[in-house]
């Protein structure tokens, strides 16, 4: 396996390196786990599967961050003494990380955290929900009136691991390139702000926010939602004009597939009462799996949404492997396998949960100390980028960042959609393609050039800068590279030791294939709405676009652990990269649960294990704050913080057990102290309590956060035809300087003529030839395409 060379310890009780030691699992490495001596308190996590025999409970979640691992209680400096990578986080005091380093030069340390070990947050209690609240993740979600919802945790742990991981397989990278180990300080809370940047950057191009509008409703784009039918519920996500008009057209709508006022998504969705007044009734006709064949059929990115119980029962997911079998105590479970399907060197499907101190490591020499050369992770590698939207941009422009050189490739005729979809003439002339705040958000860091690659010089031109290439990232639907002739068979022709990702929404094999998705759709089909929000909701979505940033971190990590093992064996493969499957580890708990017949309740922004836990009104208009109290020490901090004595003092309160059976006045007592504040104030005021606390900030408010000021975390460059623009930097680091930002988004076609010229030898003349046959450009051609 690519990592069964490598021995990773995990020091620590943060859930998100819990889940990024366990990736390193997945692929062969020995990984094991540090626990206190009576263990790690993730054992008792809810939701408990009960042993057979009347065995203790055990832990659904700890299970899944924890299979395939061993388990150890001591001999810490030993073990890192000859480790490859180190996975700390607080909860195991007394290792000094910078001497494991100065002992063991090889090392590479994962150091993590909630929020990052500088600026105004580094002393903060967290919670997945406070983590995610102050992340943007939490205020868009929920009725308009408020509270905002909070999805059940599991987000920011999944998230702040896959992140971790990329940071720690880019440094093995470099070190297997003969330089030294290193130490990496990632931040889960900037992790999470991966998936606020569609709302930031549009936010600043726009100069306004953008309002939370109800369940399963996202300004600007409709419809995107959850809707009923016949014998359940449909996701629903229609973007382009195209879409719309084939969606109208399905249902028999023919005069709003036509209506000049519902083109766009903003245009349809203050219309929202009156177009579902005509389309709803229309899908309550017809079945879940009718729909779902139409809009296959006619290429909509239309799906079921399904329970738990179809995930585990779905053939379709157990046939790729979707599905894990997992040893806990003395019966198994099933969960989500890893997403990250490497073809040639496959992760393992499940494991073990490792019982308390069972651990019996070997003696190994210590890595290679290698030599400190200034250079970034991934310098000397490049990639050639297919991919377009959020999900396949993200990982190619977090592998940039990190110092490989990215190539992405559009089309005059077939720009990147996340410039825009609006096809009519009046958008080209405006060159509206060049003013989006998500293309440029998630395109820096890449040199730019077209190529038609319906046309034979295209189609050269690219497998020529593949044939020089390390990787290919694409997330085009499943038949459309065949048809060019260009998929990974044939691209091998011209360059065996390629690695190629593909993105497609449910993977490259199987009968969903050829599924149409944006990250909505994908969220749609992973279960996860149905185990979110109150009971007697709709299946609850917990994101506009939730699936694309997920996809995008899970595609970058799984291109890394390919390109570990090219650079070992001489041997490229194929990523096979479904991402409703990359979804799939957010509902974990809940599934594991599922398999063992105890599905969770749904509990709003309640927890099963906290008391109080929810989202709280403060002064101000729509301000709100997320309080998690997550032990009996805080809970009587966070009682004499609001001035209620009595509470502390009340017997009935002192457990958990109690507070969760008295929720309804604790509440009460909760919010009418924040009622009195700023969000800002309440949260300074329980975080200096030691209370778990953050508030909801909206995701334009993040340009002002000042976390992310003290830690440099916004860069403001110039960009043509938008002006100034802020970029996010990476979510971890090396020291206290984030990575520097060496080039902004391109505009359409900016480097072609250079990079043909400089990687391919082009003549002046074969350029010239390209621009008059229509090949390369730097102006869209606006689509003529119609249905019907």
């Amino acid at each position: 396996m690519p990592l069964s060379a490598l021995r990773a310890v995990e020091i620590g009780l943060l859930p998100a390196a819990a889940y990024c030691a366990r990736l390193f699992a997945d692929f062969g490495a020995e990984v094991i786990k540090i626990e206190p001596p009576a263990g790690d308190p993730g054992r008792h996590a809810a939701p408990l599967i009960q042993g057979r025999a009347g065995a203790s409970p055990e832990s659904a979640s700890f299970a899944f961050l924890n299979f395939g691992k061993h388990s150890a209680t001591q001999d810490v400096a030993a073990l890192l003494a000859t480790a490859d990578v180190c996975i700390a986080s607080a909860g195991t005091p007394g290792v000094d990380l910078a001497a494991a380093r100065a002992a063991n030069p090889g090392l590479v340390v994962v150091d993590m955290s909630w929020f990052g070990n500088t600026g105004p947050y580094a002393g903060f209690r967290g919670s997945d929900m406070a983590c995610r609240a102050l992340a943007g993740m939490v205020q868009p979600l929920g009725p308009a009136e408020g509270p905002p919802l909070v999805m059940p945790d599991f987000q920011a742990a999944t998230i702040g691991g896959i992140t971790g991981f990329i940071a720690a397989m880019a440094a093995l990278a470099a070190r297997q390139a003969g330089d030294t180990g290193r130490t990496l300080e990632v931040s889960v809370f900037e992790a999470c702000i991966a998936y606020a940047e569609l709302q930031t950057s549009d936010a600043w191009v726009r100069g306004e926010t953008q309002p939370r509008i109800g369940i399963n409703r996202f300004w600007p784009t409709y419809p995107v939602g959850i809707y009923p039918v016949k014998d359940g519920w449909i996701g629903i996500t229609l973007v382009t004009p195209l879409q719309w008009q084939g969606f109208c057209y399905m249902l028999g709508l023919d005069d709003l597939a036509t209506d000049p006022t519902c083109v766009l998504g903003a245009e349809r969705l203050p219309q929202a009462a009156a177009l579902e007044a005509r389309f709803m009734p229309k899908l309550a006709e017809g079945s879940v799996a009718h729909w779902f064949k139409e809009a296959i059929a006619r290429k909509l990115p239309i799906v079921p949404v399904p329970s738990m119980a179809d995930i585990l029962g779905a053939a379709p997911f157990r046939d790729r492997g979707a599905i894990a079998t997992i040893g806990l105590c003395d019966r198994t479970v099933e969960g989500p396998a890893s997403p990250l399907h490497l073809t040639r060197t496959p992760p393992r499907r499940g494991g073990i949960v490792p019982a308390l101190g069972s651990a019996h490591p070997t003696p190994r020499p210590a890595p290679a100390p290698g030599q400190a050369t200034g250079r970034k992770m991934l310098a000397g590698m490049r990639v050639i980028d297919l991919s377009m939207g959020w999900a396949g941009p993200l990982a190619t422009r977090m592998l940039g960042d990190l110092g490989a050189e990215i190539v992405k490739v559009e089309a005059c005729a077939y720009a990147d959609w996340w410039r825009g979809v609006d096809n009519r003439p009046g958008a080209a002339v405006e060159r509206l393609y060049e003013k989006t705040g998500r293309f440029n958000a998630l395109n820096r860091s890449k040199l730019g050039i077209t190529l038609d690659l319906t046309h034979a010089d295209g189609v050269a031109a690219l497998k020529a800068l593949v044939a020089g290439a390390d990787a290919v990232v694409e997330n085009y639907a499943a038949d459309v590279l065949p048809k060019l002739g260009l998929d990974y068979a044939r691209l091998r022709e011209v360059n065996p030791t390629l690695v190629m990702a593909s993105m497609c929404a449910f993977g490259s094999t199987g009968p969903w294939r050829d599924c149409r998705a944006y990250g909505s759709t994908l969220e749609h089909a992973s279960g996860l709405p149905s185990i979110a929000g109150r009971p007697g909701d709709p299946p609850v979505m917990g994101h506009i676009a939730f699936g694309d940033a997920t996809g995008g971190l899970n595609a970058a990590a799984a291109l890394l652990v390919a390109l570990l093992h090219r650079k070992r064996t001489g041997e490229g493969q194929l990523i096979d990269l479904s991402q409703v499957e990359c979804m799939l580890p957010m509902a974990a708990p809940a599934m594991i649960a599922c398999s063992a017949g105890a599905t969770p309740p749904r509990t709003g922004n309640r927890h099963p294990d906290h008391a109080p836990h929810g989202v709280f009104p403060c002064l101000g208009e729509d301000q709100w704050l997320a309080v998690t109290v997550t032990d009996d020490a805080m809970w009587q901090a966070c009682a004499l913080t609001i001035g209620r004595r009595d509470l502390a003092a009340d017997p009935s309160l002192h457990s958990a057990a109690g507070r969760l059976a008295d929720q309804d006045r604790i509440e009460q007592a909760l919010s009418a102290w924040t009622a009195t504040q700023t969000a800002d104030q309440a949260m300074a005021a329980l975080q200096e309590a030691g209370v778990a606390a953050g508030v909801a900030r909206a995701p334009y408010a993040l340009f002002d956060d000042p976390q992310l000021l003290a830690r440099g975390y916004w860069h403001t460059y110039p960009r043509p035809f938008i002006g100034d623009f802020p970029q996010s930097v990476l979510p971890f680091r090396e020291g206290n300087a984030p990575y520097p930002i060496e080039c902004i988004a391109p505009t359409l076609g900016q480097h072609t003529d250079a990079v043909l010229t400089r990687l391919l030898g082009y003549t002046p003349e074969q350029l010239a030839h390209l621009a008059r046959e229509g090949v390369t450009g730097t102006e869209t051609v606006p689509s003529r395409r119609t249905l019907k």
